[in-house]
């Protein structure tokens, strides 16, 4: 896999850079994607059965339970090289924004400061009927747990199916789509939108578009640089040729 010599200029003169990162960059540390989830216990079911509202209010036991054993799939994994990478970056370009569709909190864990999270995080509670996050609340042995302030239930604080996505996040992500140099989408199937929109409208506003994926993609066409292999690789490598450090 060989990086281009003027990616790795426009990157080094790059003022304000935009990354958004998919599952493939998760999948790296070994968390299954969303629907590879599905194993186990939880092989006759389908995402949608467990991440809706109406499916939480049904059986809010089982759909707690379930993200209760995704949280410990991604506590017992670490950041990548891709994480870490991302992170250093942040570091070295004056306006740098991260945009993850994941998650997992892996990029928090890696060292990257302010990270827009499109879907939410399963590290994180809120309180359904209020749509407000809960850090704290009695342990009563109720599955779900009940919220402090209105004795609702408490859900974990992701977007499900049927849901819209998080207002302030999602404006946040395409205002810093339509304000950069240099768009990276980096291990995303750039399928789900409004995710998917983000690196278009970067184009649109004149940016360099890279995408960095093992697999071809719909966007692939669209950008001006493909870089194929696994995103730790890559980015890796992109960094020596920089000469950016970093562990």
């Amino acid at each position: 896999m060989s990086i281009p010599d003027a990616l790795v200029e426009q990157v080094r003169k790059a003022g304000r850079v935009t990354v958004l990162t998919g599952a493939g960059v998760s999948a790296e540390s070994g968390v299954p994607t969303f629907r590879d989830a599905q194993t186990g216990l939880w092989a006759n079911f389908k995402p949608e059965d467990l991440a809706t509202p109406r499916a939480f209010l049904k059986h809010p036991k089982l759909v707690w339970d379930w993200y209760a054993w995704r949280r410990q799939l991604v506590a017992d994994v670490q950041p990548n090289p891709a994480h870490f990478a991302l992170a250093e970056f942040a570091r070295r370009i004056p306006r740098f924004t991260l945009i993850t569709q994941n998650v997992d909190g892996l990029h928090q864990r890696a060292g990257s400061g302010e990270v827009i999270e499109l879907h939410g995080n399963l590290q994180r509670t809120k309180c359904f009927d209020e749509n407000l996050p809960v850090e704290k609340w009695t342990d009563t042995g109720e599955v779900p747990p009940h919220c402090p302030r209105c004795g609702g239930l408490l859900r974990p604080d992701v977007v499900w199916f049927e849901e819209a996505m998080p207002e302030a996040e999602t404006a946040a992500a395409f205002a810093a789509s339509r304000d950069c140099d240099m768009f990276l989408c980096i291990g995303t199937s750039a399928l789900v939108y409004p995710a998917a929109a983000l690196p278009i409208e970067a184009v649109k506003s004149g940016a360099t578009l890279v995408e960095i994926n093992p697999s071809v993609t719909p966007l692939s066409s669209e950008a001006d640089f493909v870089l194929r292999g696994p995103a730790g690789v890559v980015l890796v490598k992109l960094r020596e040729l920089l000469g950016w450090g970093g562990d």
